[in-house]
C-alpha cells in the first residue's frame, strides 16, 4: 500500500507540474503576442509617414550638385511638413524626398536649426499620412518605444526597445548643450537620423539623432516637446531666435576665499576671455578677465548655463549680470542682442 501511495503521489506532483508549466508557458506566449501587436499597431499607425530624405550639395566648378548623402524623417502635417536632423539637410542645394509609397518629390528647406539638430522641410503632395507628435514629459524608464527610419539604405526599417535613460544632455555640432535627450537601446544606424522615435500609443516622443559608438545599445533621441517647439518656430519665422552677449568665455573655479566671502551659491563661473567690440557685453563695460556668476538673477556655473538661460525673451531687455573683476563683485545693467544665425 505504501508504494501504491508513493506512485500515487508522484503522478499527481508530475501532473501539477506540467500544469504549471503548460500555464507559464501560455502566459508567456500571450506576452509575447501583445508585444508582437503593439509594435506592429505602432508600424501600421505612423510607418505612412515615414520618408527617406537624398541631398544634394553644390560642387565646385560644377554645375551639377553631388549626392551629399541620406537620412530619414516623418510627416508631422497633412500639408507636407516634415521634421528631421539639421545634420542631414544642412547646405543641401537639393532634398529629394521618397514616400513610403515610393512617390519621390522635391523638397524645400523652411527652417534649419543646428543647435538642437531640428530641421523642417516640405513636400508639396496630396493624401499625405501624418505622425501626431505625443508629450514627452509623460515618458517613463523602461516604456516601448519603436524607432523608424532607412538605416545604411534599407527602407523602412523598424526595431524596438525601451526608454533606457531620461533627461539626458548631448552636445550638438555647433557645440551648444541640447538638453531633454531620451535615451534609448532601439537599435539605430547611419540613415535612422531624423525618423520618428515611438510610443506605444503611436505618438511620436522622439526624434532619432545619434548613436554613442563604439558603445552598443545607447542611441539618443530628441524630445518631442523640444521639437514642437523648435518645429512651430522654424515654419513660422525659419529660425529660432536666440540671445547673445558677445563673449568668449571658458568655465573656471572661483577661489573658495570669494566665495565663503560673497556668500555665492556656486563655486565656478565663466571666465571672459574675450570681448566682440559693439556687442552687448563691451557697452555693457565687461572686460577680459571677468567671471560671469549669474545673469538675470540665476547662477551661472559654465559655458553651458549662459547658453541655456540666454534666450529670445532676453532680446534688447535690460538685464542684470553679475562678474567678479579681481576680488569685487560688481552688478552691471546689460541689453543682450539677437544671436547672429548659426
Amino acid at each position: 500500500m505504501a508504494w501504491v501511495k508513493f506512485v500515487s503521489s508522484t503522478l499527481d506532483g508530475l501532473s501539477r507540474h506540467q500544469a504549471f508549466t503548460t500555464q507559464n508557458g501560455d502566459n508567456d506566449a500571450q506576452l509575447l503576442d501583445a508585444y508582437s501587436r503593439a509594435v506592429i499597431d505602432v508600424v501600421e499607425k505612423v510607418g505612412p509617414s515615414v520618408v527617406n530624405i537624398e541631398v544634394f550639395h553644390a560642387q565646385r566648378g560644377d554645375n551639377q550638385p553631388r549626392r551629399g548623402g541620406a537620412g530619414s524623417g516623418f510627416i508631422f502635417t497633412p500639408d507636407g511638413f516634415i521634421l528631421t536632423n539639421s545634420h542631414v539637410v544642412h547646405g543641401a542645394v537639393k532634398i529629394l524626398v521618397t514616400l513610403a509609397d515610393g512617390g519621390q518629390f522635391p523638397a524645400t528647406i523652411i527652417g534649419d536649426d543646428p543647435h538642437t539638430d531640428l530641421a523642417v522641410v516640405r513636400i508639396d503632395a496630396d493624401d499625405l499620412s501624418s505622425a501626431e507628435l505625443g508629450d514627452s514629459s509623460k515618458l517613463r524608464v523602461g516604456q516601448l518605444v519603436v524607432a523608424m527610419g532607412n538605416p545604411l539604405g534599407f527602407q523602412a526599417s523598424v526595431t524596438a526597445g525601451i526608454v533606457s535613460a531620461l533627461a539626458r544632455s548631448m552636445r550638438s555640432r555647433s557645440g551648444r548643450l541640447i538638453d531633454d535627450i531620451i535615451q534609448t537601446d532601439a537599435a539605430l544606424n547611419p540613415g535612422n537620423s531624423g525618423g520618428p522615435l515611438v510610443a506605444s500609443d503611436g505618438k511620436v516622443i522622439g526624434v532619432n539623432t545619434a548613436v554613442i559608438l563604439p558603445a552598443q545599445g545607447i542611441c539618443l533621441a530628441i524630445s518631442a516637446n523640444t521639437a514642437s517647439f523648435v518645429a512651430s518656430h522654424l515654419i513660422r519665422d525659419g529660425k529660432i531666435h536666440r540671445s547673445y552677449i558677445g563673449v568668449a568665455g571658458q568655465n573656471v573655479p572661483v577661489h573658495q576665499r570669494l566665495v565663503n566671502f560673497y556668500h555665492l551659491p556656486l563655486k565656478t563661473g565663466v571666465l571672459v576671455v574675450g570681448v566682440e567690440s559693439n556687442s552687448p557685453a563691451a557697452k555693457a563695460d565687461i572686460q577680459d578677465g571677468d567671471v560671469i556668476l549669474a545673469l538675470d538673477s540665476k547662477p551661472i556655473a559654465g559655458v553651458d548655463d549662459l547658453h541655456r538661460i540666454l534666450t529670445d525673451q532676453f532680446i534688447g531687455r535690460h538685464t542684470g549680470i553679475r562678474v567678479l573683476r579681481r576680488n569685487e563683485l560688481l552688478d552691471l545693467l546689460i541689453a543682450p542682442a539677437a544671436a547672429p544665425n548659426a
